[in-house]
């Protein structure tokens, strides 16, 4: 026998130059034979190939046809007579096998491929299988199930988990941990708040955004509210980007400075 290698292993290529047919068949078709293989353990035949050829025209491949006859009598209501539509012009292919011990061999080429079909006398029974089987098909298996637990304590995040799971998996790769700077932060009383930001003034007399935010752990569109009332904003010179407070806010913190 020949053998090739073959990433790594070995292709048993004894049986390559062997004819095989390639053959498409209805999904009914291919589990009645999956079905009775595995509830028979003899190899018996499972359909019967019948080729039919005019003498008038021995030559002529049109001529030719193929039928197949479902063998046993366990195929239920699944039709038993098929046409085989035989195609020639086809991509060049070549059958493997693969045992479970991984041996890899190939077992042939594909000379003729077919299509299979019901006779026409069948057509109107397999189309009521086909319906059939879209129907079971839409039905809904999935169940509602109450949960005795109706706090819902296990349905709730852990801790540190808010922000990193997400409903959609295209963008569980994109999930990164919540900052704090993105969550939601309560609102100060306006009279509280004004009194801090006086303070933070009297330490230093320019404030960028940012730091306001982090100093008073407040929400940025409220805290700019509360600095357009009492600062001015730098948009050129050394301070650019910063706000300070105005002119009469400042003597009024640096009269109480002062007292």
């Amino acid at each position: 026998m020949d053998e090739d290698h073959c990433d790594g292993g070995f292709l048993e290529t004894g049986k390559a130059d062997r004819s095989v047919w390639l053959m498409k068949c209805p999904v009914v078709v291919a589990k009645s034979w999956k079905s009775q293989a595995a509830s028979s353990s003899d190899s018996q035949p499972v359909a019967k190939v019948v080729l039919s050829l005019d003498p008038r025209k021995p030559d002529d491949p049109s001529s030719l046809q193929f039928t197949m006859e479902m063998a046993g009598s366990e195929t239920g209501n699944i039709p038993k007579s098929y046409s085989l539509n035989m195609f020639k012009d086809f991509v060049p292919m070549c059958i493997f096998s693969e045992t479970s011990q991984g041996r890899v061999a190939m077992e042939g080429k594909v000379e003729h491929k077919f299509d299979m079909k019901p006779h026409e006398e069948n057509i109107e029974e397999y189309g009521r299988l086909c319906r059939e089987r879209t129907n079971k098909s839409m039905i809904k298996t999935r169940q509602i199930q109450v949960i005795n637990n109706d706090r819902g304590v296990h349905m709730r995040p852990m801790p540190g988990m808010v922000g990193l799971i997400s409903s959609n998996p295209k963008d569980k790769k994109k999930t990164t941990p919540v900052k704090q700077s993105d969550m939601k932060r309560t609102r100060r009383d306006r009279g509280e708040l004004e009194h801090i930001m006086f303070k933070l003034f009297e330490r230093q007399p320019n404030w960028a955004l940012k730091q306001l935010v982090q100093e008073t752990d407040q929400p940025a569109q409220f805290l700019k509210e509360i600095l357009n009332e009492l600062c001015v904003y730098n948009k050129r010179g050394t301070n650019q980007g910063t706000y300070e407070l105005k002119p009469e806010y400042k003597k009024s913190v640096e009269d109480t400075g002062a007292e």
